[in-house]
């Protein structure tokens, strides 16, 4: 049963600015997600032993980068996006466990394993896209935009136009 809940964009929009603004105001911290991947990765690999504190990366801003700087406000936020995505999807009634979506499903057939596959790949070249570009679209297009970056406009916009050209490049012109 979905709910009768009508979200309205431009009140969570003018909230997240707000939000924002606190942050910056209390923390110092504009919004962004992509740098908690490769610290919760460096973690993992620090973990169970896999040194790679050779690599300039984990040298840069005395190891910031890495997993020697959780917990922070980062790993919190990127989880409470999953948390609120979950609480609003399970309020208005519109979660629902779906395997493979019906597009990739009528494109390339019901593998599991594949869609996987390409998952991981795509994410691999998406967070190399997102670190040479300093950032991901909430980093670019939430803070970058409000603090009137030129080089976030241009990012956003290869960002979008790259995913719209990739979308038609794997599902065709529909």
């Amino acid at each position: 049963m979905q709910s009768s809940v009508n979200w309205k964009p431009y009140v969570f929009g003018a909230l997240s600015g707000l939000l924002l603004t606190l942050s910056v105001a209390v923390e110092g911290q504009f919004f962004g997600t992509s740098t908690t991947f490769p610290r919760f990765t460096t973690l993992v690999l620090d973990t169970v032993g896999i040194d790679l504190g050779f690599l300039e990366f984990y040298q840069v801003r005395d190891g910031g980068l890495t997993g020697a700087a959780f917990p922070n406000w980062q790993l919190l936020f990127v989880l409470g996006i999953a948390l609120g995505a979950l609480i609003a999807s399970k309020l208005t009634g519109t979660f629902k466990r779906e395997e493979l979506p019906p597009m990739w499903v009528e494109r390339f057939g019901p593998s599991v394993k594949l869609r996987a596959g390409y998952s991981v790949l795509a994410g691999v070249f998406a967070m190399v896209g997102v670190r040479m570009a300093g950032g991901c679209t909430s980093g670019h297009g939430v803070s970058g935009l409000s603090s009137l970056g030129l080089g976030s406009l241009f990012v956003l916009a290869v960002f979008f136009g790259t995913g719209i050209l990739t979308a038609r490049l794997v599902y065709g012109r529909r």
